[in-house]
């Protein structure tokens, strides 16, 4: 009941709205000519006094009006006759004949309700009949014009209509898209990360880490839950984001033991900065087999997040061989960084940075600097 009474009181308030719309604009031209008229008149020697001035108005306004209640008859009709490529000439016919009797319809309007108050005394005393007569034929050519400005205006305004409701369709498909694109992306993510879990698992069990397989067994349940619990949402909080993390960098030292260290540099007010979901997972798992898997030293892993002005910036950076000497063959990347350009791509356009190669002070560096915006959920 509440929300039928909100729908008639809005329909209430468009209908007077724009009753009040139209009357407002067919005072104009009464306005308009009735001071044209008024001035016209005192430069011309007759007897007009100052205060007459209002009378020419009402007076024109009152000719004026007729075109108040047939403006929406018009629209109407140009809507249901359009005039256009298919059916033209039928277009053309039926609103000839409708202006050529909107024409007469005018001139019997003035003749009835103008006539009586004009200013001027010859007017007042011209008979009714010979009134209509020079009137339809002194404005027949204004009425005709009348028509074709309120049916062009009407046009105007539906192809504008048409053309913003293309815009608005074309913007929604294009957001369906880039949603649809970003979270087979994102989807992407979970078996990447699955497979080489897995794989882990499996050369512990073949070296006889029984306890260790089950403990990431666990694990990965735990990540994968929390995977799924966020599979919808695209942007994240960056606390939200290092928790994930967290749990799957405790697969990785179960699984490394000592030979992973891992290092959070993180500034208290970039927890609360929007990043992209499972945005850093595969940049640690690249810094992890660049570092660890490819030496036999304890390697360590630093995340840093600090804010610059308007931006976030993200670092993570190992001290292992870096990628001297490990090149793909195609020159491309692998599936967990290349996913992340892309999802950068989409998501912030020409507005983010990611660049990934050896560190100056040894090891290897990615860095990735986004637009910092604040989370709602924590404002």
């Amino acid at each position: 009941m509440e929300a039928e009474s909100a729908t008639e009181n809005r329909l209430t308030g468009q209908l007077w709205f724009r009753s009040l719309l139209l009357v407002g604009l067919w005072t104009i031209p009464g306005v308009l000519v009735g001071s044209q008229l008024f001035f016209h008149d005192r430069i011309q020697g007759f007897a007009v006094y100052p205060n007459l001035w209002p009378r020419y108005v009402i007076w024109q306004w009152v000719g004026w009006s007729f075109w108040i209640p047939v403006t929406p008859f018009i629209l109407l009709l140009g809507r249901r006759v359009p005039i256009g490529l298919k059916r033209r000439w039928t277009g053309i016919v039926v609103h000839t004949v409708t202006a050529s009797l909107m024409s007469i319809f005018f001139a019997v309007w003035n003749t009835l309700f103008a006539r009586p108050i004009a200013p001027r005394a010859s007017v007042y005393e011209l008979d009714p009949r010979y009134f209509f007569e020079s009137f339809a034929l002194q404005r027949f050519q204004t009425s005709l014009l009348t028509y074709v400005v309120i049916l062009g205006v009407g046009y105007g305004i539906d192809f504008y209509r048409q053309n913003r409701k293309r815009e608005l369709q074309a913007s929604q498909l294009q957001a369906q898209l880039a949603q649809a694109q970003l979270e087979a992306l994102k989807m992407q993510l979970h078996p990447h990360f699955l497979f080489n879990t897995l794989n882990g698992i499996a050369m512990l069990v073949r070296k006889g880490g029984q306890q260790e397989a089950v403990k990431m067994l666990v694990g990965l349940s735990d990540l994968l839950r929390l995977a799924l619990e966020n599979a919808g949402t695209q942007v994240v909080t960056l606390q939200q984001e290092l928790s994930f993390l967290e749990r799957y960098l405790e697969l990785q030292r179960i699984r490394f033991r000592d030979r992973l260290t891992i290092e959070l540099a993180v500034a208290p007010d970039t927890l609360a900065a929007e990043v992209p979901n499972l945005i850093l997972q595969p940049i640690v798992e690249n810094a992890i087999r660049h570092g660890v898997d490819r030496s036999s030293d304890a390697v360590l892993v630093e995340i840093r997040a600090r804010r610059e002005n308007d931006r976030l910036r993200l670092e993570v950076r190992d001290d292992g061989p870096g990628f001297s000497g490990e090149v793909r063959a195609d020159g491309s990347e692998g599936v967990g960084l290349s996913n992340t350009r892309q999802r950068l791509e989409r998501l912030y356009g020409p507005e983010y940075l990611f660049e990934i190669g050896d560190a100056p002070e040894g090891g290897a560096r990615a860095v990735l600097e986004i637009p910092y915006r604040r989370s709602e959920e924590t404002s």
